[in-house]
């Protein structure tokens, strides 16, 4: 068969695909994502029907969909709030840290791997899905939420601070140790730092610059300058999510109103194609043998994470709901987990670590939508249960009122 009709078949057939899979989603109402993780694993190397020409435009466009997500989530938000989210919540991203990276550092040394390894694993553990998370904001119709601020400064964060612990475990994974990397790790902090300051001190005239009146013209324009700064701001050791999402805090008014409705469309579209390219590289029988630890790790960094989101959220005075809410939508794991554990696996540290972080991102990516959705109403019944349980002191409890736009 030729090569382009082959590839037509097989990309068109993984389309079919993910649009059934997002309608029996919505029949039942939870989100899509974890069905399509699984077609990932059905497609896949070890899987049910393997894919061959069309793997490599997959790969593409799911670098193409983390970068939409990204910018999607942006065009949400002013420069001004994210700044002032970030003043604000800089110490949950301090507390984010030693409670979610603690717990995969402990699980390496247990295991015997060593320091470097532990380093990778910290970071495995750390890092939220952003990818995973702002389709799931939008799944559940939360971003206009009170806590969605503080969830997206946690997130921020996190992927900010990759500019930074990048460059650190190449260095170390390299064996040339920290003074070899410090001049990557200046020019990554200064790239941040300067596409941050050109978003917040120059995005209305980057809006004017982009604006018109004709759709597709405003469409080809947001996208190449997204995915240009995308491109650069990784080419420059910085996360291109980040770049991505910068764009879109630096776009408001028209500008932004018109591409966010252009561009959501294609948004859906590369989103569904990088779940699936998560689960192509993922062996099915990889997996057993590091189940029981990934499965550990996975049940006490959930914890962590809703732990790390309740304290932030409660920290901002948002309502228990809320607090709640913004906890469980941390959970996910994803695309920097398996970027970290790459590396390692390229460096050839530990055999191990790969599948490991394999097994516990493609946990917490599909538990990560269920306890996005189901952590708040279950915490609100069991708070309910126990206080029906405990003694009537005559105390009246402590109540905080509900704002009035959170969307449960």
């Amino acid at each position: 068969m030729h090569s382009s009709a082959r590839f037509l078949i097989e990309f068109g057939a993984i389309i079919l695909a993910l649009g059934l899979l997002g309608r029996f989603a919505a029949r039942f109402q939870f989100s899509p994502i974890p069905l399509y993780l699984l077609a990932g694993l059905a497609f896949g190397e070890g899987g049910l029907l393997p894919l061959g020409t069309s793997e490599e435009f997959v790969a593409i466009g799911a670098e193409i969909g983390v970068v939409l997500l990204l910018l999607m989530l942006g065009l949400e938000y002013s420069a001004s709030d994210l700044v002032s989210n970030l003043k604000t919540q800089y110490s949950a991203g301090l507390v984010d840290a030693v409670l979610n990276a603690l717990p995969g550092a402990a699980m390496a040394l247990l295991l015997g791997w060593g320091p470097v390894a532990a380093v990778v694993l910290a970071g495995v553990t750390w890092i939220s899905s952003s990818g995973v998370i702002a389709k799931v904001l939008g799944d559940l119709g939360r971003l206009g939420n009170r806590e969605t601020p503080v969830i997206l400064s946690v997130l921020v964060l996190e992927d900010l601070s990759m500019a930074v612990y990048l460059p650190i475990i190449t260095a170390l994974l390299a064996g040339t140790g920290l003074a070899a990397g410090s001049l990557t790790l200046a020019v990554a902090l200064g790239a941040a730092a300067l596409v941050l300051l050109v978003a917040v001190r120059y995005g209305r005239h980057i809006s004017r610059f982009v604006s018109s009146d004709d759709p597709e013209k405003l469409l080809l324009v947001v996208l190449g300058l997204t995915l240009l700064v995308a491109g650069l701001a990784q080419q420059l050791q910085v996360s291109a999510a980040v770049g991505a999402f910068l764009v879109g805090i630096a776009l408001s008014g028209e500008a932004a109103e018109g591409a966010h409705s252009l561009l959501s469309p294609l948004r859906d579209l590369f989103a569904a194609v990088f779940f699936v390219f998560f689960g192509l590289h993922t062996d099915p029988a990889s997996i057993p043998p590091v189940l029981l630890p990934a499965l550990a790790l996975a049940v006490v960094t959930a914890g962590t994470k809703i732990a790390t989101g309740y304290w932030a959220a409660r920290r901002a005075g948002i309502s228990a709901k809320g607090r709640w809410r913004a906890g469980g939508t941390l959970v996910a794991r994803g695309e920097f987990s398996i970027v970290i554990a790459g590396l390692a696996v390229t460096a050839g540290i530990e055999p191990s670590l790969g599948p490991l972080a394999t097994a516990y991102v493609l946990i917490l990516v599909i538990v990560g939508p269920l306890t996005a959705r189901y952590t708040e109403p279950l915490a609100t019944r069991l708070t309910r249960r126990r206080d029906k349980a405990s003694p009537h002191t005559g105390e009246t409890p402590e109540t905080t009122a509900e704002e009035p736009y959170e969307v449960a």
